[in-house]
């Protein structure tokens, strides 16, 4: 599993991606893996994943190598959580014991996605009560979102941020300006954490403290709100934070997992036997 996202720092930064809006609609399931079918229509091309969520084909290369050393064994859902956390150690983040037996959906909902995936434009007030919908804890969201300290985004994600907003660091939005034009250039990527964007750790929460967050749903969790303390103690502390984030990952990995009969091991991550 760790040769297959081993040697390229972005790899682990969008499994991290997979896991979290798997997790994030109906449990942790690996329901995002599904490809369209004739039954449904699948997660992938859902708005929060379309152009988004990719490296589809590591997976797809671990559960193949995975099948041919024990068939029939190991769960698709099992492998993604493995390989979240496998990619966060690879890029100098903490370890964690990820407990195992989730078992595979054998459906997926492209409209459950776009309902239930958080919005980079929400408000505080609506990440904490889409957080507290899955039984997740206001600390809980402001520690998963440093998982932010890695990966990037699409202009079009920020672009609102940097030309409109207040709470930023003028240099920071100047900076970004240059690389996000006014219209156009949608797809164009900026890292979501600028001071060491391959690097998992606390830099993500010292770049709020600085009003340098990128997305306004990272920014809104230092703004003079109820998690700036919070923000202050994982800008401090890399410790507090990877000890904290190691906590909320196999809380959130615990999120509706298919156990007993429900669901199956899919022989092949991208459809249902």
């Amino acid at each position: 599993m760790v040769q297959a996202i081993n040697g390229e720092p972005r790899l682990g930064a969008s499994i991290l991606r997979l896991f979290f809006h798997d997790c994030f609609v109906n449990g942790c399931d690996a329901s995002i893996l599904l490809d369209d079918s004739g039954s449904f229509v699948g997660e992938k091309n859902a708005v929060p994943n379309r152009n988004s969520v990719r490296v589809y084909e590591v997976i797809d290369t671990i559960k193949t190598k995975v099948e041919a050393a024990c068939n029939g064994t190991v769960f698709c859902a099992d492998i993604l959580a493995l390989a979240a956390r496998d990619g966060v150690v690879l890029l100098g983040g903490p370890s964690w014991a990820v407990p195992l037996g989730r078992r595979d959906a054998t459906t997926a909902s492209e409209s459950e996605a776009n309902a239930q995936i958080p919005s980079p434009f929400s408000d505080l007030p609506t990440l904490t009560s889409i957080f507290a919908a899955k039984g997740l804890s206001a600390r809980d969201l402001t520690v998963l979102s440093g998982g932010h300290t890695i990966g990037q985004a699409q202009c079009q994600f920020f672009r609102a941020r940097i030309y409109n907003e207040t709470n930023i660091d003028t240099n920071f939005a100047a900076s970004r300006r240059a690389v996000c034009p006014a219209s156009g250039g949608d797809t164009i990527l900026s890292p979501l954490e600028s001071l060491t964007p391959i690097r998992f750790d606390n830099n993500y929460y010292s770049e709020l403290v600085a009003r340098r967050g990128l997305l306004p749903s990272d920014q809104v969790l230092f703004d003079g709100g109820s998690q700036d303390p919070l923000v202050r103690t994982y800008s401090n502390s890399n410790a507090a934070f990877f000890a904290d984030f190691s906590d909320a990952m196999v809380k959130m990995g615990n999120l509706g997992s298919l156990t007993g009969t429900a669901g199956e091991i899919r022989r092949n991550c991208r459809v249902v036997n």
